[in-house]
């Protein structure tokens, strides 16, 4: 009779299970920070468009009741009117344009789900590894139906991971340009 590496499987497992784990709370965390920074930044330009906007339009105001004492048939009043028009459409675009954030975050927010998922596939392999069941193991035919099960509870977590997905695009909704659908 062969001596089976049982040992070396459980540490093999362990480790897999444990590096696995470290690295996948790396990238959770960055993702994390990326959102929250993601965040700051479009609020931030958010309120700095506002602000430009409240200051556009007292300037208009101002043009307004200078131009109403000027001749109406200037030409630069109609220059004046476009501009302001334009200016008004450029705000406005700029504030939907920076609706993108929402989207990024659906999108990070279903990466941080996946790698939820996948911690527990790879806690999985942990858990395998640490049991007191693969050191009863004895024979090859034992050892080979003990991997058949890990590997269908790695398959059973796997397709419960991607089941919740299907979905792959993005959306954002309630904007004043209607709705916007990515991927």
């Amino acid at each position: 009779m062969t001596t089976l590496p049982i040992t070396e499987l459980r540490k093999l497992l362990a480790e897999v299970s444990q590096h696995g784990t470290q690295h996948l709370a790396e990238v959770e965390a960055d993702l994390q920070q990326t959102q929250f920074l993601l965040t700051e930044a479009i609020d931030q330009l958010g309120k700095n468009f506002e602000d430009i906007h409240q200051s556009i339009v007292s300037q208009q105001a101002i043009l307004d009741e200078l131009l109403s004492s000027s001749a109406q048939d200037n030409p630069m009043i109609k220059q004046l009117d476009g501009i302001k028009a334009r200016v008004g459409a450029d705000v406005s675009a700029v504030v939907t344009s920076m609706q993108f954030q929402d989207l990024t975050s659906q999108l990070i927010d279903r990466s941080l789900k996946r790698l939820t998922g996948i911690k527990e596939i790879i806690a999985a392999l942990g858990t395998h590894g640490d049991s007191d069941e693969v050191s009863a193991l004895h024979n090859q035919t034992e050892v080979l139906e003990y991997i058949e099960e890990l590997k269908d509870a790695i398959n059973m977590k796997s397709h419960a991971l991607t089941g919740g997905f299907q979905r792959k695009q993005v959306s954002q909704q309630n904007m004043e340009t209607g709705d916007i659908e990515l991927f």
